[in-house]
């Protein structure tokens, strides 16, 4: 669907002609209408120049972000129906924006930065690319724990790091946590991405928050013992991987199931149909927890837009978007998670501020390595 202000900014000076001839007809014959419908008449071409002019004066907003999904689009799109902002979306991989952005530097166009992962949030904010945002807004519908204590950037949305299972070589009663993964009985069972995946490295690093270095790097060291194979592919290949029998357990973030479940795709729609969600470690300190975020650029043209666009991604309207048909969970407590999201249950969360995960990313990386993850 072509974005509308677009659309306004070509059609304006057509309205504005079409206005002129009127008055210039008026002019030449003032008897051939009464007063009260001529008054009518220019009331109403100005209303119509003043709502032409809306779209294209309400300024715009340059998002860089690393999120492809029409989900996300739809919503850009309303953003701009409602406020007049334009919004100019440049795509790329999450680590080439913030490349591109330290190469811009002040003479960036970028406004709003949106990435997945809290850790590259950190990155970015390490390198100095994103600035405070004083937003009463944001605060009431972002709880603390999913933003930065400075307030660089802030979650938008939410994904768990969940288990996927195959009911038949696996019983429920069987999982417990992350950790019991290690153990003897899970020998050439388990299926999970590289070492040098954002996820994995979030995940290593909640456990080093959590339990600590030492037991961070046994558990990792027991996870590299207990591969069905070498790492290989993304989260959804490894729930492929379970379905076809290469091992019984994958780890992989839960909006992905979500995203196999209504795949285009019958391969995927068909494992994840036969596969079973798993919240682990719900005796414990509860199932890690990542977020996609926002941020406002250091150095960006166009800041109080970007404020204004990041405030209305974190309104229940598109909480609920983002939610329904995205299967990711919402970050704003007062909207719940869509029906799909529900039927797998409710569960209990790692409670750390995500900030953690970027400080920790390092030390997570390198465990990981000496551990052997490829």
């Amino acid at each position: 669907m072509k974005r509308k202000p677009r659309l306004l900014t070509v059609l304006l000076p057509a309205a504005s002609l079409l206005a002129l001839a009127a008055c210039g007809s008026d002019n030449g014959s003032e008897d051939s209408g009464s007063g009260e419908n001529n008054t009518e008449q220019n009331s109403a071409e100005e209303e119509n120049a003043e709502n032409d002019q809306a779209g294209t004066e309400g300024g715009e907003v340059n998002l860089y972000t690393s999120r492809h999904y029409d989900t996300d689009e739809a919503l850009y799109e309303q953003f701009t129906e409602e406020t007049g902002i334009e919004v100019n979306v440049v795509s790329g991989e999450d680590d080439e924006l913030i490349q591109r952005m330290e190469r811009e530097g002040e003479a960036t166009e970028g406004d709003v930065f949106i990435t997945a992962d809290a850790g590259r949030l950190y990155r970015a904010k390490e390198a100095d690319l994103l600035q405070p945002t004083d937003s009463e807004v944001l605060n009431e519908n972002i709880p603390e724990n999913y933003r930065d204590p400075d307030n660089e950037w802030f979650g938008l949305t939410k994904r768990a790091r969940i288990f996927v299972y195959d009911p038949e070589r696996v019983d429920e009663s069987d999982l417990s946590t992350y950790e019991a993964l290690t153990d003897e009985e899970w020998e050439d069972r388990i299926l999970i991405r590289a070492s040098e995946n954002i996820y994995n490295q979030s995940l290593m690093a909640s456990f080093i928050e959590i339990k600590g270095e030492e037991e961070a790097r046994e558990w990792a060291e027991g996870i590299v013992n207990n591969m069905a194979r070498d790492p290989q592919g993304g989260d959804r290949d490894q729930a492929l991987g379970v379905a076809s029998g290469e091992g019984d357990v994958a780890i992989m973030n839960s909006y992905y199931f979500g995203q196999m479940l209504n795949s285009s795709e019958e391969e995927e729609v068909n494992a994840a149909e036969n596969l079973e969600v798993f919240f682990p470690n719900q005796e414990e300190e509860g199932t890690h927890i990542n977020i996609s975020g926002a941020g406002v650029t250091q150095h960006g043209p166009n800041s109080e837009e970007a404020v204004q666009f990041i405030e209305f991604l974190s309104g229940e309207e598109a909480q609920d978007d983002f939610s329904e048909a995205n299967y990711e969970y919402p970050v704003n407590p007062d909207v719940e998670p869509s029906e799909l999201l529900q039927s797998w249950g409710d569960f209990e969360e790692q409670d750390i501020n995500l900030t953690i995960l970027g400080e920790n990313n390092a030390q997570a990386q390198m465990l990981m390595n000496e551990a052997g993850w490829k």
